[in-house]
């Protein structure tokens, strides 16, 4: 579940169990450097929604991002003994999922021009099962710019303060705040308009 609460959205679109990150205990990040298959496979089925969405918010392809899925559960298996514990484990996975993205993108532009905002594949979304998760996510990825997407998701599904997604992304402070209100105002718009129905 993404848990878009944080965005204040319109009220049709808020769930009681909204606004919070995946609850992850950040000790099975220190067990899986054990290699504990059970932690791992806890933290996997708590996250992978949520890796899968952001991946597919700056990749607009459904097979580009389960490679990267899987790639960052990959680095997480090998670089858990690394992580620092810092409260924010999410925020800690999506950097590694947006530098995966960021691999990807740059290694594809160099074999072949891609179009700046490919379509979004009709089915790409089927593995975010809450529906008013996939609705947000569609506004999210056709209204918003490859930027703007990362710092709401970076927002609102990891919990990063703005300084920290500003610093994530090279962008000034007053860059970013402008930027995220700008993408709400957006995302309030298309979602008010019924551009994004219910499947």
């Amino acid at each position: 579940m993404l848990l878009f609460v944080s965005l204040a959205l319109p009220t049709p679109y808020r769930g009681s169990t909204k606004g919070q990150s995946p609850a992850i205990n950040e000790d099975w990040i220190y067990q899986i450097s054990q290699q504990d298959s059970a932690a791992f496979s806890l933290f996997y089925e708590q996250t992978k929604s949520a890796v899968y969405a952001f991946a597919l918010s700056m990749l607009k392809n459904q097979e580009d991002a389960l490679d990267v899925m899987q790639e960052t559960y990959l680095k997480i298996r090998a670089a858990a003994h690394l992580y620092q514990p810092m409260g924010k484990p999410m925020a800690w996975v999506y950097t590694i999922t947006r530098n995966l993205c960021l691999m990807h993108l740059r290694s594809h532009s160099r074999y072949q021009e891609l179009p700046e905002e490919p379509e979004l594949a009709p089915d790409a979304l089927h593995f975010v099962a809450d529906p008013d998760d996939r609705l947000v996510l569609t506004a999210v990825l056709n209204v918003l710019s490859l930027q703007e997407r990362s710092i709401v998701l970076l927002h609102a599904v990891s919990g990063m303060k703005h300084q920290e997604i500003a610093s994530l992304l090279s962008i000034g402070l007053s860059t970013e705040l402008s930027k995220y209100h700008r993408a709400l105002k957006k995302l309030k718009k298309a979602l008010r308009e019924g551009g994004y129905p219910h499947e």
